[in-house]
């Protein structure tokens, strides 16, 4: 009979690692005596990142004496107290190759549903002084699970662990955690996990992730589609080839499209719509080249490439390229990445940008006018201008090829000349107002370019009238948005080289921050770098266990160490396990 050798329990706190604040509850406590367990979590106990951890279907945590008694031998250890894990409940019994998902147990007057493993991330690395912890949890089937309470009671250490039912299907917590965080993700097996009703719903978008995820080519890897976005088809080419541009031509005062071709005149390959290449330009004689992605704003399949590119008052490579560049000259390019597609589908379409946001979703309704396509496609754009106002000619032309097509063209600071009617819509900016009105369709898929702020706030409008989350695609100028849980963060300054000492080592570009800097064996991984280098980066375990990380490598070649469990999809990288092995320049 299993019983609860110790109820713990640890209020949020603030930790001090590597110079930063952590905010985390994992230090727990025993306690005596009985406490109230509820549908939340234990009297006394809390999460400090609510958006990992906590929540119905992470109520308790529960870790074995037995896994214990394992990690003090593995790791040569005996300073191991209850909660050490940080978990709720450290019980006898319950193994993880024995426990199912939907395992129902009575303890002192509470009921329990197993509803999920437990997800690991660097603060029990930190709890544990061991950094690898993370990734040996998951590599050594052991990681503990979580309970879901169903029926709200108290419970206190020494009572019973009494099994009241069997999880249907009968797929065991060591089982599910293996199924996404380890290679081979049989089909069957993943199908087997989502019979379990009780299989938490970020488990089961994983899982679904993955039977959703098509096969790779032969001696490539897809990724894992269950931790990270689908990466796309590999790169058409690795690193930087050189490419002729052909033509320039100025869209409105401040951009620029230019052409690119084959210096042969061979056909590029093809591109999905929204994609972008990576430029490197040789701002400064002398000095490193500079590193920049532009958005495509071509045809797909046309045999060159058009980027458009915005001069900006302190944008060193834009004002280079509209200063510079003529027909003739040779740009070293990166082949087209990115994952701000147009999918496939049947159903409406809205392309959403601001400015020249507008790239990327210009490419994709040129895809879908030259496919003759029967979808709703609204098209709503905001500029201040009719002056500012680049492709007005060439998405008119494409809306009056598809049938089903509606346009809001909004004015923010409409020019007299500018004709109500004819050249804009409405004046203002794209609102919610105007959200609210347009009746959009709530089953469309939504494509979003433009600056952070219009993409949060149109994102959560979107998100208010009806559109599902997760059909809600966006593309930010410059660097993405920063994930670093737990870690109190104040005024970032802008990307910069790291201080001290400058590296030895190959060159790492960071292309969307525009720093490129010299390795050095100081850093432990490109993760530390980009943080020297204050390069807005996401993680979460720093071990290559949940792909949070997963950047594009858009040239040269890394090493990883420690290998990550299930590897990158093909042409990217897990930073926080990686070292270059040559000059690299990443989608960062």
């Amino acid at each position: 009979m299993a019983r609860l050798v110790s109820l713990n329990v640890g209020l949020p706190r603030d930790v001090s690692w590597r110079g930063r604040t952590v905010r985390t509850g994992i230090w727990k406590h025993p306690v005596t005596g009985s406490r109230m367990v509820r549908r939340l979590n234990v009297d006394g106990d809390g999460q400090g990142d609510l958006a990992g951890h906590g929540g119905e279907h992470r109520a308790v945590m529960v870790y074995q004496t037995q896994s214990y008694r394992y990690w003090e031998q593995v790791l040569g250890r005996t300073d191991f107290t209850p909660g050490q894990f940080g978990e709720n409940f450290t019980v006898d019994g319950l193994p993880d190759d024995e426990v199912c998902v939907g395992d129902r147990y009575r303890i002192g007057r509470a009921v329990f549903e197993v509803s999920a493993p437990r997800v690991t991330c660097y603060r029990v690395g930190l709890r544990m002084d061991e950094p690898a912890m993370p990734a040996l949890l998951v590599s050594h089937r052991r990681p503990g699970f979580y309970l879901r309470v169903l029926t709200e009671g108290e419970v206190a250490a020494g009572e019973e662990v009494v099994k009241i039912a069997s999880g249907p299907a009968g797929v065991t917590v060591a089982e599910v955690d293996a199924l996404l965080y380890l290679p081979g993700h049989p089909r069957s097996a993943i199908t087997r996990a989502l019979g379990a009703p009780a299989l938490s719903p970020g488990w089961r978008a994983s899982f679904q992730a993955l039977l959703d995820q098509g096969s790779p080519e032969p001696g490539t890897s897809a990724g894992n589609a269950g931790l990270s976005p689908p990466a796309g088809p590999p790169p058409a080419w690795r690193g930087f080839r050189p490419l002729r541009v052909t033509r320039v031509r100025r869209e409105s005062p401040s951009v620029l499209s230019l052409w690119l071709a084959d210096a042969g005149a061979a056909p590029l390959p093809a591109r999905l719509p929204g994609q972008f290449v990576t430029l490197r330009l040789p701002v400064q004689p002398g000095r490193p080249p500079l590193t920049r992605s532009y958005s495509l704003s071509g045809a797909p399949d046309a045999p060159e490439y058009r980027i458009s590119v915005k001069r900006e008052p302190q944008g060193t490579a834009s004002r280079w390229l509209h200063a510079h560049a003529t027909v003739g000259d040779s740009i070293q390019v990166a082949a087209p990445h990115g994952t701000f597609t147009l999918a496939d589908g049947h159903g409406p379409v809205v392309l959403l940008s601001a400015g020249v946001g507008v790239t990327p979703v210009l490419a994709m309704l040129r895809a879908l006018a030259d496919a003759r396509s029967a979808r709703q496609v609204w098209w709503l754009h905001g500029a201040r201008n009719g002056e500012d106002h680049v492709f007005a000619e060439e998405s008119r032309r494409l809306l009056s090829r598809l049938p089903n097509s509606h346009a809001r063209i909004c004015y923010s600071r409409a020019r007299p000349a500018d004709r109500p009617g004819i050249d804009y819509t409405d004046p203002g900016r794209i609102s919610a107002d105007l959200l609210g009105r347009l009746d959009l369709p709530a089953r469309a898929d939504a494509y979003l370019c433009g600056p952070a702020g219009f993409l949060r706030e149109l994102t959560d409008v979107l998100v208010t009238r009806g559109l599902r989350a997760d059909r809600i695609h966006s593309e930010t100028f410059g660097a993405t948005a920063a994930l670093t849980p737990g870690i109190s963060t104040g005024a970032t300054p802008p990307p910069h080289l790291p201080p001290g000492p400058v590296g030895t080592g190959p060159a790492v570009s960071f292309a969307r921050s525009g720093v490129t800097a010299a390795w050095s064996p100081r850093y432990t991984s490109l993760l530390e770098l980009a943080e020297a280098c204050d390069v807005p980066v996401r993680w979460s375990c720093r071990t290559g266990v949940c792909h949070t990380c997963e950047s594009a490598l858009l040239a040269g070649a890394v090493r990883h160490s420690p290998e990550p469990l299930d590897p990158p999809a093909e042409g990217n990288a897990l930073i926080c396990c990686a070292g270059p092995e040559q000059d690299v320049t990443l989608d960062l």
